[in-house]
């Protein structure tokens, strides 16, 4: 069947590939824009963004750990009265 056709079928094909080739190009173009638009994005959820950088930042500093250890060694200090060389006498409450 394909070699029944005259030039001008042909030619009408290939111009109608090349109007749904150049629709196709148009709709990625503009879906690579919308996917690429991150300042957008980040505007439309900036409350979470911010709980996830702080979440983050908190993790990344070490977390619950450390602030336990600083709990905890700030519950052994007390008021410190006397201090010589690496030892040092204190009075806790």
């Amino acid at each position: 069947m394909a070699a029944n056709r005259t030039t001008d079928q042909v030619r009408r094909d290939i111009e109608a590939e090349r109007e749904l080739l150049a629709t196709a190009v148009d709709d990625l173009r503009a879906g690579i824009g919308e996917a690429t638009d991150v300042s957008g994005k980040l505007k439309k959820n900036l409350p979470v963004a911010t709980a996830a950088a702080v979440g983050a930042g908190f993790v990344l500093a070490g977390g619950i750990g450390a602030t336990m250890r600083y709990a905890a060694r700030r519950g052994r200090e007390g008021d410190e009265k006397v201090h010589v060389g690496r030892w040092s006498v204190r009075h806790r409450n």
